[in-house]
C-alpha cells in the first residue's frame, strides 16, 4: 500500500509529525468527536447503500474512510465500555449489561482497573464533553462527571423515551444528570435534538479559548421505543410495504453496489429460534402488512433525524471554523435490535404508560420495536444480529473523517474492533497511556492505534496472528486472521464454540469444527488463555436473562 499521508489534511500530518518528535502542543492537536449511533442496522444509511436518506453522515464518508469489517460488542453497555477504555468489558468491569456484583468482572460500572479516554484527554488539556446515553453505572461514583467529561447530559440507564421522563425500561422515571447532578427532561422536547443542543452548547462556551475538545454524541437514536416526529417519517411512508424479506435482499444487493461486501455474498438462514415469529410478508393480512411497514418508516424517520442532527452539529464547526481541525469518528454500537419489551412476559408494566396503537405509532406514549423481522433485514448479510457474538450482531458501520482524507480505496476491509479506537484517539493527541493512574494500576490497552496503518508505515491494522475474544452473558467469541470461533448458546459450554473462515464464510454458513481440528483446537486454546485473563465466570453470577 503506497503512503496516504500526503492525502491526509494539515492537522493530521502535524499530530503524526509531532507523536514522532515530541509531546504535541495544543495547537496542533486536532479536535475528536465520536458519534455513536444506538443500535443501527449495517446497511441502513445512504453510504453503506441503504435507502434511508443520510446526506451529512454520507458526506463525512465522501471525505473519509468507510469500513465494512468494524468489530463491537454485541450490545450496548459493553461496547461503551470497550469504546471509552480501548479494553476488555469484564476488565472494565461490565461483564453483565444491567447488572452490579462485586465479583471482579461484574461490578457493573466502570472499574479503577482502566482509564477512560476522557480522563486521559482532560489531563492533557483537552475540553471533554458528552451527550446521549451512558449505561456505564447508576451510582454517583460511576457518573461519566467522575469519568473525566468536563461537561455531560445524560440518560443513565439503556433505553429512554424520546419525548418525556418517563422511562422506557421501568414502572418510574428515567434518570438523567447533568454534570454529576440529577434533572429532569424537557418534556416534550426530542431526544436527538436535546442532545445536540447541548452538545454544541458546550463547545460554543469555551470556543475561544484555543483548547481542542473531545465530544462523545452517544445517541439513542434509532434505539426503541421508535418515536420520532411526524415530518421524518412522513417521507418514507409506503417505502417498505413490500415487506421485510425483500429489504432483506435488497439490503444484500445495495451493500454490494456500494463496494461494502463480496460480489459471491448471500444471505444467511434466519434465527432459528425466531423462525415461527417471522410470518411471512403474505401471509400478513392488510392491516398487519400496514402496521409492520410502519415500524420501518418510524425507524428510518429516526436515523433521518439523526443525520439531520449530526448536520446541525457539522455546520456549527464550519461556521465556527473549528471543522477542519476536527477528526470524526461515526459508529454503531451493535447489530440491529430484535427485542419487544412491550410484549415480554417481564415488562408488562409498561402497558400502563404505552400501548402500540396504529394510529397512535411514534408518539410519546407509543411502545414500537421493530422486532426480529425487520431486525433480520437491518443485519443483511449477516447471521443472527443483536445479542449475539455472530457477525450480524458484532459488525457494524464505522466512517472516519477529517476533511481532505483520501486514500486509494475508499472502503476499507481490514479487520478491526472498537479497543482500536482509544489508542488511536491517544496517539493522536500525543498521550501516552499510563501504567498507574490516581494511585492505581491500570491494565494495559488491548486495541491497536489506526494511525500507521494511515500514515501508510503499516500494510494492515491487525496482523495474522492477533487475537481479538470478547464474552457477554454465555454470547462469545474469538478471531484469529480470518478464522473465528462463536458460541450463541447459553451457558457457555466451550464444546459449543463453532468455527469458521470468514475469508471464504462471511455469513457463518458453514461450521468446519470437524473439518478443521488444529485450527479449533488452536483458537480454543487462545479462548482458554482469554477467560482466564478476564476471569470469565460460566455461568455468570446470575441466571437471568434480559
Amino acid at each position: 500500500m503506497k503512503s496516504i499521508l500526503h492525502w491526509l489534511p494539515g492537522w493530521f500530518a502535524l499530530v503524526l509529525l509531532a507523536c514522532q518528535q515530541a509531546p504535541a502542543q495544543q495547537s496542533n492537536r486536532p479536535n475528536m468527536v465520536l458519534i455513536v449511533a444506538d443500535d443501527l442496522g449495517f446497511g441502513d444509511i445512504g453510504c453503506y447503500g441503504g435507502d434511508i436518506e443520510t446526506p451529512n453522515i454520507d458526506a463525512l464518508a465522501r471525505n473519509g474512510i468507510r469500513f465494512s469489517s468494524f468489530h463491537t460488542a454485541p450490545m450496548c453497555a459493553p461496547t461503551r465500555a470497550m469504546l471509552l477504555t480501548g479494553n476488555d468489558n469484564h476488565i472494565a468491569g461490565m461483564g453483565i449489561q444491567d447488572f452490579t456484583s462485586d465479583h471482579f468482572g461484574y461490578e457493573g460500572q466502570l472499574t479503577e482497573r482502566v482509564v477512560t479516554i476522557p480522563q486521559l484527554l482532560w489531563d492533557a488539556g483537552y475540553h471533554t464533553y458528552m451527550a446521549g446515553k451512558w449505561h456505564l453505572g447508576l451510582t454517583p461514583e460511576a457518573n461519566p462527571h467522575q469519568k473525566g467529561f468536563e461537561r455531560s447530559f445524560v440518560l443513565l440507564e439503556g433505553a429512554g423515551n424520546h419525548y418525556r421522563n418517563q422511562s422506557a425500561l421501568e414502572p418510574g422515571l428515567s434518570p438523567y444528570t447533568e454534570d454529576g447532578n440529577p434533572v429532569n427532561w424537557p418534556e416534550g422536547k426530542y431526544s436527538t435534538d436535546v442532545y445536540t443542543d447541548r452538545l454544541i452548547e458546550y463547545i460554543d462556551s469555551n470556543r475561544n479559548d484555543n483548547r481542542p475538545f473531545f465530544v462523545f454524541a452517544a445517541y439513542t437514536s434509532p434505539h426503541w421505543p421508535l418515536q420520532v416526529d411526524e415530518k421524518y417519517w412522513k417521507k418514507y411512508e409506503g417505502r417498505y410495504d413490500t415487506g421485510y424479506e425483500k429489504l432483506r435482499a435488497d439490503r444484500l444487493h445495495s451493500l454490494k453496489a456500494a463496494g461494502i461486501i463480496p460480489e459471491d455474498a448471500v444471505l444467511p438462514e434466519i434465527h432459528p429460534a425466531f423462525a415461527n415469529r417471522i410470518i411471512p410478508w403474505d401471509s400478513l393480512s392488510p392491516q398487519q402488512q400496514k402496521k409492520e411497514a410502519r415500524k420501518m418508516e418510524l425507524y428510518a424517520g429516526m436515523v433521518d433525524n439523526l443525520d439531520h442532527n449530526i448536520g446541525r452539529l457539522l455546520t456549527y464547526l464550519k461556521e465556527t471554523g473549528q471543522f477542519e481541525n476536527t477528526l470524526f469518528v461515526f459508529m454503531s454500537d451493535n447489530g440491529a435490535a430484535h427485542r419487544d419489551f412491550l410484549h415480554h412476559e417481564n415488562y408488562t408494566f409498561l402497558k400502563d404508560y404505552y400501548n402500540d396503537d396504529y394510529e397512535n405509532m411514534g408518539k410519546a406514549d407509543s411502545y414500537i420495536s421493530y422486532g426480529p423481522a425487520w431486525a433480520e433485514a437491518g443485519s443483511s448479510p449477516f447471521r443472527y444480529f443483536k445479542d449475539y457474538a455472530t457477525e450480524g450482531g458484532i459488525n457494524t458501520t464505522l466512517i472516519l473523517s477529517g476533511p481532505g482524507v483520501r486514500i486509494e480505496k475508499e472502503v476499507l476491509h481490514g479487520f478491526l474492533t472498537l479497543q482500536d479506537l482509544a489508542p488511536t484517539f491517544y496517539d493522536l493527541a500525543g498521550i501516552t497511556y499510563p501504567e498507574r493512574y490516581n494511585g492505581n494500576p491500570v491494565y494495559p490497552l488491548r486495541g491497536t492505534s489506526l494511525l500507521p496503518f494511515l500514515s501508510g508505515n503499516s500494510e494492515t491494522i491487525h496482523r495474522q496472528d492477533d487475537v481479538f475474544a470478547m464474552e457477554h452473558i454465555g454470547h462469545a467469541m474469538l478471531r484469529k486472521g480470518n478464522w473465528k470461533i462463536v458460541n450463541v448458546q447459553r451457558p457457555l459450554d466451550i464444546k459449543n464454540f463453532e468455527l469458521y473462515n470468514l475469508a471464504e464464510d462471511l455469513q457463518e454458513k458453514h461450521n468446519l469444527k470437524d473439518a478443521a481440528p488444529d485450527k479449533y483446537r488452536e483458537l480454543l486454546a487462545h479462548w482458554n488463555t482469554f477467560a482466564e485473563e478476564i476471569k470469565l465466570q460460566s455461568p455468570p453470577p446470575f441466571k437471568k436473562s434480559k
